[in-house]
């Protein structure tokens, strides 16, 4: 009789004792880039580390396991495990994909739609009406983003995935804000979940990765051809080091969401802040939908500020504990203006349609004092409101 393991439990106990040679407790890391065959004709499980490796198949195990999947694939990137679920797609088939995606996402499909790989349509995908659009024109994918990055909307999975499967639609879900230990897609109907492995599953910014996991063996068995056709699986270090933060997974989300529920509260009240986007937040339009399909609401906090340029302009270099880069997900809090960073290569009028304003700033937030992330937001929001009132003072002068 087994014991039943919890999604804590699988992160920390992943792989662990899977050592035949000399019983060591974490697995080895094999870097070696090819195989032995056993002897003529005859190969091993590992021929060549582009196909198989057994230290990326520990990680892909663990996210196999995590998100209740029948089959993972490691990749080198998180773009680089969007790019092979294209692949599952033909030139006459229709991707609909949200219009208020990760920038880099919506690069790639608008391009890739432009050499006529596959169609492409972006929409609102919390409009139930857009939806029923959207499956009226026989699509053969649809990808959600759920929380959305940068606007941290909602998105049903479930009324989706009836509506996918009434249609025979495959449905795909990116689960990068939330890890599987916040929300498992699989178990609410999705085909295939997306990671960007360098955010929150490995949680040290030091490594880039990706995965894909499949909720059928068929699915999972095209995605592995496609991952060694195309080149696209990670390497046997960076999946070393995943799956040595995947065991500290779930201690940090919780970390990063009670931080970020106190940050997001505090944003609320303060007359500088505009709008807070956090789902966490009672008032939240997908706080209902969050709830329900969700363990927890996560670390990632959006918000809009006033006074224009000059006042985002001062709050961003005013901070001291959030470092101004992109990506998110690790040990470190960090600022990012999506126009400008994550979302440059996006039109504006693009951006305008998703929502996605000029004064809008996301925040990953980390894993230092709680409170001493909030007397840093603190003191540079007041930095930016004495700029702006600086500057109204000068125009008022002229």
């Amino acid at each position: 009789m087994s014991v039943p393991a919890s999604p804590a439990t699988l992160a920390v106990r992943a792989s662990l004792e899977s050592d035949s040679q000399h019983g060591a407790v974490i697995p080895p890391l094999h870097l070696s880039s090819n195989y032995t065959f056993e002897r003529f004709g005859v190969k091993r499980q590992y021929d060549y580390t582009r196909s198989g490796n057994p230290t990326r198949d520990s990680l892909a195990d663990a996210l196999c396991s995590l998100e209740r999947g029948a089959g993972a694939v490691v990749t080198a990137s998180g773009m680089a495990a969007l790019t092979l679920l294209t692949h599952l797609l033909e030139p006459d088939d229709l991707l609909i994909a949200p219009h208020d995606c990760y920038g880099g996402t919506y690069r790639l499909f608008e391009h890739l739609a432009a050499k006529r790989h596959f169609a492409v349509s972006f929409i609102d995908q919390t409009d139930p009406a857009a939806l029923q659009a959207a499956f009226a024109r026989r699509p053969r994918m649809i990808l959600v983003e759920t929380p959305s990055n940068p606007l941290l909307r909602i998105v049903d999975i479930a009324a989706v995935s009836a509506l996918a499967r009434s249609h025979g639609v495959l449905l795909a879900v990116d689960n990068t804000f939330l890890s599987p230990i916040l929300q498992q897609p699989i178990r609410l109907g999705a085909d295939i979940v997306l990671h960007s492995t360098t955010k929150y599953l490995n949680g040290h910014s030091d490594v880039v990765g990706g995965a894909i996991i499949a909720a059928t063996e068929e699915l999972s068995e095209s995605l592995r051809w496609w991952a060694n056709c195309l080149g696209l699986t990670g390497a046997p270090f960076d999946s070393y080091l995943t799956l040595r933060g995947i065991r500290t997974l779930h201690a940090r989300m919780r970390q990063h969401e009670e931080s970020a529920n106190r940050v997001a509260l505090f944003l609320d009240q303060h007359p500088l802040v505009s709008r807070v986007y956090y789902p966490g937040l009672p008032d939240h339009p997908g706080h209902q939908i969050a709830s329900a399909q969700q363990s927890g609401f996560g670390g990632m906090v959006s918000l809009e500020i006033d006074g224009g340029e000059a006042a985002v302009a001062t709050f961003v270099e005013k901070l001291q504990l959030f470092s101004l880069a992109e990506s998110l997900g690790g040990v470190e809090s960090l600022v990012c203006h999506p126009p400008t960073m994550t979302h440059a290569a996006v039109s504006r009028q693009a951006l305008h349609e998703a929502g996605i304003g000029d004064n809008l700033i996301r925040l990953s937030i980390g894993l230092e004092d709680s409170g001493d992330l909030l007397e840093d937001l603190r003191l540079a929001l007041d930095a930016a409101a004495h700029a702006v009132t600086l500057k109204s003072v000068a125009a008022a002068s002229c």
